[in-house]
């Protein structure tokens, strides 16, 4: 394991791709029994629909910030790869600059929208209606320290054999 496999920002990554996986894995359950009530039951429960959205939600920033870590996600790969050494490392810095500008700006708003519909409460679950902006804004941040990372300690990118 490597340096940068074992510190908390690492861990951080493990964490928030299991959350993802766990939310995945629930919205899945969660739409089979809206179907089920729906077709079977013919009794369409009102709080899966909330609930399924927040989960989606959680699992598709989450993942997304987990991917920043990995350097598997918003990047400009292809021309990075192609360029020349020199380039290479302005084109990594910009690219981390863009995941940080991008995570930064979907942690503030997510954060607007968040306290806005906090009083409102989602049709069928005690949850506010703009819980759904939570797991964003927490993405959003992850994104932002992740892509900080990437600033201070740049990924090696193999350059392309032509």
């Amino acid at each position: 394991m490597s340096q940068r496999d074992s510190g908390v920002l690492a861990r951080c990554a493990s964490g928030a791709t299991l959350i993802a996986g766990a939310a995945l894995a629930g919205m899945a359950a969660i739409e089979a029994w809206q179907v089920f009530a729906r077709y079977v039951l013919n009794d369409s429960p009102g709080w899966t629909e909330p609930v399924a959205l927040f989960l989606l939600c959680t699992a598709m920033s989450l993942g997304a910030a987990a991917a920043v870590h990995s350097w598997s996600h918003f990047g400009f790969f292809l021309l990075v790869q192609h360029a020349r050494p020199a380039p290479r490392r302005l084109l990594q810095a910009f690219s981390a600059l863009a995941v940080t500008a991008v995570g930064a700006a979907i942690a503030v708003w997510g954060t607007q929208l968040l306290f806005e519909g906090i009083d409102v409460a989602a049709a069928g679950t005690a949850l506010p209606q703009s819980a759904v902006f939570l797991p964003m804004a927490v993405g959003g941040a992850l994104i932002c320290v992740f892509g900080i990372e990437r600033l201070i300690v740049p990924v090696a990118i193999e350059a392309a054999e032509t």
